[in-house]
């Protein structure tokens, strides 16, 4: 059994002892101390926690309503009972405002213990409601903090039977998302399905009477425009629902901005649409270019090979013949001979310059020598050094990339001079391209049939590099390219068919079909 820690106010020991007896007869399990002035009273509550305080109504110089003065300065919740010989009402009155928890008559005990009990439970209510208080005042700045700091809006949607809609809840991300206040948007709940594009509304009604039908989870994805904004923004809807008792659907949910999720899945999509574009583009390239192989194999050297075996018949058979004869023969085999070599030279040159092994710093210089004497266009190559060592494979890159560029600039550019610089700067290589000509637009850059520049971009990107071009009208174009050496290490092993079709781009092989095509 509780044993109970009992304070009592009482100057007379006769009552003290009264009152000792009505609570041991009452069943009560208790300590007990016995104070008469201001001084002890202040000492005991000092000392330890008392459960309950008898108080009689007059002492000699100390009475219950000071007494409770006292109790007020230590800021317990202990109840506090008067017991008195006679109280008028308004003196009742005056001790219940200041706290006492009940009267009971001195000549009549019978209610004390009763009263104690009740005092006791209601101080424990008391408790647990404070305690019930504190906990969901907790609870209340945490989910405002939470909701405060979601990068969205928390909200309860009501839709009536008959079709009226409600806000009950919003969270304050109302203003970021919505550009409208949470007590706004309570109040006129209808702004908020005006916000919703036209194209849109029909699939967020849709997936709510489904939602509403099945009381399964409502998931929508679509625009809003927030009025005075001309950005459109893409929210994602999740709420659950559940019936309440007069038959309306309540969701519990939140809406987040997933804009810029939106832009990426669009522009990963465009990327795949103009890789796609860009595959078959280069496939047909790659095989008008085998096709211009094979042609001038079979016409060119097909055809001196065909002629040698005809020159050559004449002298196998067994016809007695001057050695002049022979001697012609054996020139004019020289002579088809030489024609073979250099037709091998010049389709070798194109599928891959020798000048390649001796370094890209020559390669270069090469390319812009061979440019100039086919088009008139000065090119000045400023480099620091002359020999940059490259893995084979990125020397290969960088002078496909570079044979690109030339060629753009011979079709678009209308230059008359083109500066070129190269070098190696802490590991990367920079390959800068300048011409004087008319300029480029970014809408070019952009068109959907750039594949040059694609080409161009992807092979950088591949090479973990980076690729720019910009351009000033009537002032002229620069193409910059800039690549991590020490990673090329890996390229062999990371090329894939993209790859190899974007070497066949840059070759001038595919620049004079190209060029055929369009004629």
């Amino acid at each position: 059994m509780e044993i109970l820690s009992i304070l009592i106010v009482e100057g007379s020991s006769d009552d003290a002892e009264k009152i000792q007896h009505v609570l041991g007869e009452g069943g009560l399990c208790f300590d007990c101390l016995c104070v008469s002035t201001a001084t002890e009273l202040h000492k005991a509550l000092t000392d330890k926690y008392w459960d309950v305080i008898l108080s009689s109504c007059s002492l000699p110089g100390f009475n219950a309503e000071k007494a409770l003065s006292v109790l007020a300065t230590y800021h317990l919740d202990i109840p506090f009972i008067v017991l008195s010989s006679h109280v008028g009402e308004e003196a009742a009155g005056v001790l219940m405002d200041m706290g006492a928890y009940d009267f009971v008559m001195k000549a009549n005990m019978a209610r004390l213990v009763p009263a104690i009990r009740r005092g006791l439970k209601e101080v424990k209510n008391s408790l647990r409601f404070n305690e019930a208080q504190v906990a969901l005042q907790k609870s209340e700045t945490r989910y405002r903090a939470i909701t405060a700091n979601l990068p969205g809006v928390v909200f309860q949607f009501l839709l009536e039977e008959k079709g009226a809609i409600s806000f009950p809840y919003v969270s304050d991300g109302s203003v970021t998302l919505l550009g409208l206040t949470p007590q706004i948007l309570m109040d006129s709940p209808i702004l908020f399905p005006e916000l919703i594009l036209r194209e849109d509304k029909g699939i967020f009604d849709q997936l709510m009477m489904a939602s509403v039908e099945q009381l399964t989870t409502w998931n929508w994805e679509g625009r809003i425009q927030v009025k005075g904004y001309a950005d459109i923004k893409w929210i994602s809807l999740r709420a659950t629902p559940r019936r309440t008792e007069s038959g309306a659907t309540l969701w519990d949910g939140i809406m987040i901005n997933i804009t810029r999720n939106k832009l990426t899945e669009n522009e990963i999509a465009r990327s795949r649409e103009q890789l796609a574009e860009l595959s078959s583009y280069l496939q047909k390239i790659k095989e008008h270019e085998r096709a211009h192989i094979a042609r001038e194999i079979h016409d060119d050297i097909g055809g001196t090979l065909t002629a040698i075996k005809f020159e050559l018949q004449p002298c196998l058979d067994e016809t007695p013949r001057l050695p002049v004869f022979y001697q012609k023969k054996a020139k004019s085999v020289e002579d088809l001979v030489d024609r073979v070599i250099d037709s091998t030279r010049r389709i070798s040159l194109d599928l891959r310059p020798g000048i390649l092994d001796c370094g890209i710093v020559a390669a270069i210089q090469w390319q812009t020598k061979e440019f100039t004497v086919r088009t008139g266009i000065s090119c000045d190559v400023s480099c620091d050094t002359d020999d940059i060592p490259l893995d084979a494979d990125l020397s290969v890159a960088i002078f496909r990339i570079f044979q690109e560029t030339l060629t753009n600039i011979s079709k678009h550019a209308q230059a008359k001079n083109i500066r070129v610089k190269l070098e190696e700067i802490d590991g990367l290589i920079f390959l800068e391209v300048a011409d004087d000509g008319r300029g480029i637009k970014m809408s070019d850059i952009e068109k959907q049939d750039s594949f040059g520049i694609r080409g161009m971009r992807e092979r950088s990107q591949q090479l973990r590099g980076n690729f720019n071009v910009t351009g000033v009208m009537d002032k002229g174009t620069k193409v910059t390219i800039c690549i991590p050496v020490s990673d090329v290490k890996n390229y062999t092993t990371q090329m894939n068919d993209t790859n190899d079709l974007l070497k066949d781009l840059s070759s001038p092989k595919t620049a004079r079909v190209m060029k055929s095509r369009s004629s």
